[in-house]
């Protein structure tokens, strides 16, 4: 049944009829849809309410005998939807991982098929099959991202994320009393002993690359992207703005990114000694790339600092494996990756007592959760270095007062 109502219109008549007529129910809601359309008359009103109600309705009948779509369908259009975005390069492959490893489970069920207790399940396997915390994590973010533009295309009515636990194993005891934060980065004497055996064992450019990486706090992926330009002598500074990243890991696929986040374009200030390295590298640098320019027509001339021969820059995997190499040369037991250095920087800062906001700002914010846990480990063993140097400097009149309490109580 249709109802009227008038309404000011600037026509000649001064208004307009708007009539409303009831729709279908919501499909996911069940809620009342009503429609409403505008004419001069009442029966033009009615005539462009009903053609409206006529064009909802084989809607809903085209989208009630559409096939339904699998999973993998779906996850592939979101993927390619979410693609268009401005996203890093590393996180799109972050995404499609996720994906696949959910089409593992799901890749030909139907999307409206799948149950919140199919997710849990699911869930549940990948902690019974050992998976990291992290993985899971992500790989929920990424699957409620998938079912909410399901949701929205009207591909099904409910997100079957929705309340799922994630599995989280419990400590041990000696798991916790173990301290990992402490296999997050190097103890000085760790790291007197890599640098000691990158100097002795180093291969070209291993030198100057961990050197910078420890002293520094960056990325691997960024020192991978630094070129001449980043470089200030006069002031001992270098601008980390952009980082390196090569899906294939081959030396000619790469990008060059912005950082991780805003805050990771920073100017940071290098020891001077760390930059008499750097000077020197750049200097046999160019006396090189000049040969090679004239040599090599295909030479690829970007001005990387880390780079080979040809110009490419060498991509972070080769400093992982760099580092492994050095790594088989020393005592260390930890599993280091050059990334440790970056937190190895964070705790020489703390122990520096540099302030956390500076440290903060040092690495770019990177991580604040790990950077936080190391920071207060540092200061923390600091503190009670402190104490201890106290209880030793003062032992003479520590003793003497407890001795006089002693006889006291006599």
């Amino acid at each position: 049944m249709a109802s009227y109502t008038k309404v000011p219109a600037k026509n000649k008549q001064g208004y307009k009829y708007v009539c409303v007529i009831e729709g279908p129910s919501d499909p996911i809601t069940g809620k009342r849809k009503q429609i409403s359309r505008r004419g001069v008359t009442q029966k033009e009103a009615l005539k462009r309410a009903e053609a409206a109600l006529e064009k909802l309705l084989n809607q809903a009948e085209a989208d009630k005998n559409k096939k339904p779509l699998t999973f993998e369908e779906v996850a592939n259009d979101w993927h390619a939807t979410f693609s268009k975005r401005k996203i890093k390069p590393a996180t799109k492959k972050k995404r499609l991982d996720d994906i696949n490893l959910l089409l593992r489970f799901f890749s030909n069920v139907m999307i409206n098929k799948i149950t919140h207790k199919m997710y849990q399940d699911m869930l549940n396997k990948l902690d019974d099959d050992e998976y990291a915390l992290n993985t899971m994590k992500g790989l929920h973010v990424t699957a409620n991202m998938i079912f909410k533009y399901a949701i929205k295309h009207k591909l099904r009515e409910d997100n079957p994320c929705k309340d799922a636990v994630i599995p989280e194993r419990i400590p041990t005891v000696a798991e916790i009393e173990s301290n990992p934060i402490e296999e997050k980065y190097l103890e000085r004497s760790e790291l007197t002993e890599f640098l000691g055996a990158v100097f002795t064992h180093g291969l070209p450019l291993d030198l100057e690359r961990f050197y910078l990486l420890a002293f520094s706090g960056m990325r691997p992926g960024e020192l991978c992207a630094l070129k001449v330009n980043d470089f200030n002598f006069e002031t001992n500074e270098v601008r980390i703005s952009k980082t390196l990243y090569s899906e294939k890991k081959n030396m000619k696929e790469y990008e060059v990114v912005p950082p991780k986040t805003i805050g990771s374009i920073r100017v940071v200030t290098i020891d001077e000694s760390v930059m008499v390295l750097i000077k020197a590298l750049m200097d046999r640098r160019n006396t090189i790339m000049s040969l090679n320019k004239k040599i090599d027509p295909a030479f690829h001339d970007e001005g990387f600092i880390f780079c080979r021969d040809n110009g490419y820059p060498y991509i972070t995997s080769v400093v992982q494996d760099r580092m492994r190499r050095i790594l088989k040369k020393t005592g260390i037991k930890k599993k280091a990756t050059p990334h440790v250095l970056r937190h190895t920087h964070v705790s020489m800062l703390a122990e520096a007592e540099i302030d956390l906001k500076t440290v903060m700002q040092r690495v770019g914010h990177e991580d604040p959760n790990t950077t936080l846990k190391i920071y207060t480990h540092v200061t923390n063993k600091m503190k009670k270095n402190a104490d201890e140097k106290i209880r030793i400097h003062f032992a003479d009149i520590l003793s003497f007062k407890f001795n006089n309490q002693i006889s006291e109580s006599a």
